[in-house]
This record gives C-alpha cells, structure tokens and sequence, in this order.
C-alpha cells in the first residue's frame, strides 16, 4: 500500500503537477497569426456569435468542451473533503474523457455554502460549454441540483455518479440474468445503499421492465418500509409495507444482490439464503460488500460483479459516460433523456455478446468471451467508441433532443474519426 500511494503521488507531481494542459489548435507562429488569434483578427467571430449565439459552435470550442463541475462533498469514498480536495478526481474525468472520446474538458471544482448557490454558480457559466458532467455530489442534494440545473441549462447535464453508474449496472444485471435463465421483471432484487447511485439505478432498472414490488432497498437503518417516518422523498419511493427490517429478511429467495454501500456487508451465511443462480453487484470500493473468492467458494451457481479492476466483470462507468457526451455533443442534444440513457444500456450488453477481438484478449492476457465472468465489456474496448455513440446519438435525434441530424460520418473506429 505505501508502494501504491508513493507511486500515486509522484504520478500526479512529476514531470509536472496535475493531469490534464490545454493545447493549442491554431498556429500562433507570425504576427499575422496572432493578429487573427487575438485582436483585431477575434472581433470577426464575437460580431458573428452576437448575431447568432449557434455560431459559437462555429468559431469556439464550445461544441466539444465539457465542465466537469463538483462541490467535493462525496469524493470518491473519502467523504466530503471540500471542492480544492476533489482537483485530482476532475482532472482524472477529464483525463478520460479525452483520452477515450476525444472531448475537451475544464474541471471546475466549487466552494459553495449551499446547493442553490452551486446550481447558481454551474446555470452561470454553463453557456461556456456544450455539456456539464457533474461529479462528486453528495446525497440527496444532487438530485435536486440536477434536476435544476437540466431546467435551466441549454446543455446537456449529467451526473455520473447517478446514472453513468446506473446505465453500466442496468447492462451487466440485463445480461447476468439472462445468463442465469432469469428475467428482470421476475427478479427479486434486493438493493443496499440509498444514496446517488442505488436511486438511480433502480429507477432506470424500473424504466427497462423491474417490478418496484419486487425491489426491496436498505440504508443504514436498515430496510427502507412504509411504517419509517425518517425517509426522504427519494427513499419513500422505494417503502414497502413489509415486516422485512434486516438484509437477512431480505435476502430469503432473492435473485439479485446490488451492494453500494460498504465493505463485507455480505457474508456466506447471507448469500446462501439466496434463490438459485444469483446475480451479485457487489460495487463498494476499494473492498466490496463480499469478495468474489468467498461468493464463489460459499456457492458455484453465483455470477459476481464488482467495482475493482483485478477481478472479473468490473462495473466501470467509463464504459458509458466519455461516449454518452460524445454521441450528445455530435447531435447538439440539449439534454441526456432516459431514451439515451437506454440507447447506451442496450449498446453496452449487446457488444459484450460479440467476439472479443484478440488485441483486446491479448492486453488483459486471458480468453474472453460471453459468460459468467464476461457480462460486460472490458474498460479499453475500443469498441465502445462506435456503438455507444452511435446507439446515443440515434437516440437523440429520435426522441427529438438533438439539433443536428445524425452524423454522416458515423459510426466511428477510433479518436481521429472524429469531427469537431
């Protein structure tokens, strides 16, 4: 571990501080060049933009440019440790963001004393960019502050820790089950963890065929039921009228486990009161609610998933999020619908369906195809790129949020394919 945090933070001083640099993309090389790169030369497009404010699409980097904005109140699983603290994440989102879509971002990390004052402060700058990744946002608050912020914002807004999070859990669940022999409106599902990430992936689980009467949810009191008087509006969506008060009541006969809440909540006396073939998102970071070695030793009928990289079937939101704003951004979509958000489940589990190419087989150095330990696409499918943005973008432009029409030169194979 002391190995791991010294060669993280050399990664992050050296050879210069941080992550992410902005780059020029004219030449600045003659007084001619700056002459048109600064005054008088920029008057020409400001006098264009004022005119009409979609040329700024022309002449600015607006088309391509994402905010990835927090307030730092949930950084990763480290709390609230206040916006300066939570630098690194947003240049990491942004590292990814480039490097897997090709999207410019700014990181903007803001010190706000309440929720309105952060949805000011974004709904202000938001005419700079074509899209705003919201990040780190704690629970319950940003559910609100997106659904303000989508309302007043001409761009797409988009908080990842809800639904990027949701869209690659909805696609591995969709194909575990199916796996298992199951389906999603049958399945009994059993969710712990209340905050971003549980609502969201239950209400898009629901919106793609979930029964709510087959959901039962947990926080840290235990099951989330009609008789609790401590629920936000958030929560009471999901209360049953059960005598269930305990993950062990839950638990008997259940399908499906989704664990984001924290480490070894699951144990193997737990996992057996489960139904036959069950399905396991165990996505607590770094140390899941069960590991994948006591699941399977404790049961061999068991499909596990969980947040790591060193272990089968890792629930990445860079899967979705970098190729979600990709395929928006290229249709000018003013907002991410729930059609996209489909779009992108749908696109996920089918290429996980398809012959894994041998470059990708021979970079994680094992035999990959569909099955137990396959639901979902590995992080550096370059895959991702075409489907996902092809299958959001469409989405876009059908269900009527896209102000340009589908991109003539879809679907893309790689980064230079791109046209800004």
């Amino acid at each position: 571990m002391s190995d791991l945090k010294q060669a993280a933070l050399d990664y992050h001083e050296f050879p210069r501080p941080g992550k992410v640099s902005v780059e020029l993309t004219k030449p600045t090389e003659t007084p001619e060049d700056l002459s048109l790169a600064y005054s008088p030369g920029v008057a020409e497009p400001v006098r264009e933009i004022a005119k009409d404010p979609d040329n700024a699409y022309r002449y600015t980097n607006k088309g391509n440019l994402v905010a990835v904005i927090t307030d730092g109140s949930a950084i990763l699983g480290l709390g609230d440790l206040g916006a300066l603290a939570s630098k690194p994440v947003m240049e990491g989102k942004g590292v990814l963001f480039k490097r897997f879509a090709g999207v410019d971002v700014f990181d903007i990390e803001v010190d706000a004393e309440d929720p309105q004052a952060f949805i000011d402060t974004v709904a202000r700058i938001s005419t700079t960019f074509g899209g705003i990744n919201l990040e780190d946002i704690k629970a319950p608050e940003c559910f609100e502050i997106e659904r303000v912020l989508i309302e007043q914002c001409d761009c797409p807004v988009f908080h990842d820790d809800q639904h990027g999070t949701a869209i690659i859990i909805a696609a591995g669940l969709m194909n575990a089950l199916e796996i298992q022999k199951k389906s999603l409106a049958d399945a009994k599902i059993v969710c712990v963890g209340a905050g971003a990430a549980g609502v969201a992936a239950l209400k898009l689980l629901i919106e793609m065929g979930a029964k709510k009467e087959h959901i039962y949810v947990l926080d840290r009191k235990g099951v989330i039921h009609s008789d609790r008087d401590d629920l936000n509006q958030y929560k009471a969506a999901f209360a049953h009228e059960t005598d269930k008060r305990t993950l062990e009541d839950s638990l008997d006969g259940a399908d499906v486990f989704i664990g984001v809440s924290s480490a070894n909540l699951l144990n193997a006396e737990f996992l057996n009161l489960m139904a036959p073939n069950p399905v396991i998102f165990a996505l607590a970071n770094p140390d899941p609610e069960i590991v994948p070695e006591t699941a399977h030793a404790t049961r061999d009928d068991v499909i596990v998933a969980t947040g790591r990289s060193d272990y089968p079937n890792q629930v990445n939101n860079v899967l979705g999020f970098p190729f979600i704003f990709r395929g928006a951004l290229d249709v000018r979509a003013t907002r991410i619908n729930e059609e996209m958000k489909i779009a992108a489940v749908h696109a996920i589990r089918e290429l996980a369906k398809e012959p894994v190419p041998a470059e990708i087989q021979e970079r994680w150095g094992e035999k990959i195809e569909y099955g137990k330990e396959y639901i979902i696409p590995k992080p550096l499918d370059s895959r991702l790129l075409g489907v996902v943005t092809a299958a959001v973008a469409k989405a876009a432009v059908d269900s009527g949020v896209a102000r340009l029409p589908y991109p003539a030169h879809y679907p893309l194979n790689s980064i230079e394919d791109i046209k800004y």
